[in-house]
């Protein structure tokens, strides 16, 4: 076994930068280490969950036939197995092979229905949000704590930057060369580990920050307060169109289906005679027949979402997005807004209306998901795989140069004189600025470290 003095001070101004760095990392690490296993755990179960039997079941088997049930009778095939249920959305087939899903709600609860398209039979029905790869998105999204657990999970994900940066800077060849940074050494013992957890690490960096920022963009203070506040779509493209006094979050049922660009964007109203020509109402009615009818003209083919008007104001959407797992091609992003009145196209939202941070949300979220195909999905695995390899290697590592004295974490040693401590001072101040929840963290470690273990010689002991 390999141990260290933690009480000995390093020498010479690289040494010691390389010591406090390696100090941040430990720390960061042991507030992290929890976390990055629970995402990658969760995320990878999610990915297999979704490529198998889809996130809402809608995998249902049919045996395909010559003609296809009107979608009103469908509708009304799926209301009738819940009695007084309420219609509010139907999820179009992907294939010919599998049954038309509809949601339909009773008393706040919602049921999706499975219905065979050519007989306009149910087939089956579960509770909406129920299934093994909600319980996993749950827990990835905010720990089953609520805002608790979105909280602790953005401040995880914010240090875990502070990881990635304080890493790289202890991985990076100085006087070994890039072979032995990017080729791991298949020595023995602890020498080992290290050299596999580094060149892993340094492998995946870049993949775990892209990971990281597409995920605190849907987070709720680094997201929902700072970027997707500025990236969101200006109604104001929809020319005089009246807004309705809710969000496109609103359309969310316990997770997120709306385009990160659009869900703070107010929905369109209905109720007036703005729009462009979509159902001519005078000669056909405004229905989820001649809804649908317009939808596959206009384009939207295989599966594709229509929801149904909400209240007097509401309007029809049809949405399109590989987010919701609706197509593979994140760059066919589609939402269209029917008014349920007149039939005129309110809105026609597509992935080039979006702003730069939004297409690049839009795409970068179906990468984070695996939703691009069996590539994205193998990928994605190979990349939850190797986060909880260097999660285990670093408890490895740790353990192996623990020192004999039982009690004490083993940190490595701050140095008492930081040579450029005005850099370090000032990258922390970024980030602290970049990632609010991260400052917070960092603050908190120091307001301890000052106020708490400074005065505490015998915790200060463990702890160290």
């Amino acid at each position: 076994m390999t141990s260290i003095d933690t009480d000995t001070q390093p020498e010479g101004s690289v040494n010691k930068l390389y010591f406090a760095a390696w100090r941040w990392h430990f720390y960061a690490g042991l507030f992290v280490i929890p976390f990055l296993t629970i995402l990658a755990v969760t995320g990878m179960s999610m990915l297999w969950i979704a490529w198998i039997d889809g996130r809402d079941g809608e995998r249902t088997a049919v045996a395909i036939q010559a003609n296809v049930a009107a979608l009103s009778a469908q509708a009304d095939a799926a209301v009738a197995s819940i009695p007084d249920g309420v219609l509010k959305q139907y999820v179009a087939p992907r294939t010919p092979d599998v049954a038309a899903l509809f949601r339909v709600d009773l008393e706040g609860e919602a049921t999706m229905v499975a219905v065979d398209p050519y007989t306009a039979t149910v087939i089956e029905s579960f509770p909406r949000r129920t299934g093994w790869y909600d319980f996993f998105d749950n827990v990835h999204g905010s720990l089953l704590l609520g805002v608790t657990g979105d909280r602790l999970i953005e401040i995880a994900a914010s240090l875990c930057l502070v990881l990635i940066a304080t890493g790289l800077y202890m991985w990076w060849p100085r006087k070994s060369g890039w072979r032995a940074a990017l080729i791991p050494s298949f020595t023995r013992g602890r020498a080992l580990w290290k050299s596999l957890h580094g060149v892993i690490g340094i492998w995946v960096s870049l993949i775990m920050v892209f990971f990281l920022i597409s995920g605190l963009s849907w987070a709720g203070i680094w997201g929902g307060k700072f970027v997707q506040a500025w990236s969101q779509f200006p109604a104001e493209k929809w020319a005089n169109v009246p807004l309705s006094d809710v969000t496109h979050a609103s359309l969310n049922h316990e997770r997120r289906e709306v385009p990160w660009a659009l869900e703070q964007t107010p929905l369109p109203a209905s109720g007036s005679d703005a729009g462009t020509a979509g159902i001519e109402a005078r000669t056909t009615p405004v229905t989820l027949d001649t809804v649908d009818a317009l939808a596959r003209e206009i384009g939207f083919d295989a599966r594709y979402q229509l929801n149904v008007p909400s209240g007097e104001t509401g309007v029809w959407t049809l949405s399109r997005d590989s987010m919701s797992t609706d197509s593979s091609d994140p760059m066919t992003d589609r939402t269209v807004h029917v008014d349920q009145y007149t039939g005129n196209v309110l809105a026609d939202v597509r992935f080039e209306d979006y702003s730069l941070f939004g297409k690049a949300m839009a795409v970068g979220i179906a990468l984070h998901m695996g939703t691009i195909g069996l590539f994205s999905v193998l990928a994605n695995t190979l990349f939850c795989l190797s986060v909880l390899f260097l999660c285990l290697s670093a408890l490895v590592l740790w353990w192996k140069r623990r020192p004999s004295k039982a009690g004490r974490l083993a940190a490595p040693p701050m140095p008492k004189e930081l040579p450029l401590w005005q850099g370090a001072a000032l990258v922390g101040l970024g980030v602290s600025m970049a990632f609010p929840m991260a400052g917070l963290a960092l603050l908190t470690v120091l307001a301890v470290d000052t106020l708490i273990l400074s005065r505490i010689p015998k915790l200060r002991r463990v702890l160290t």
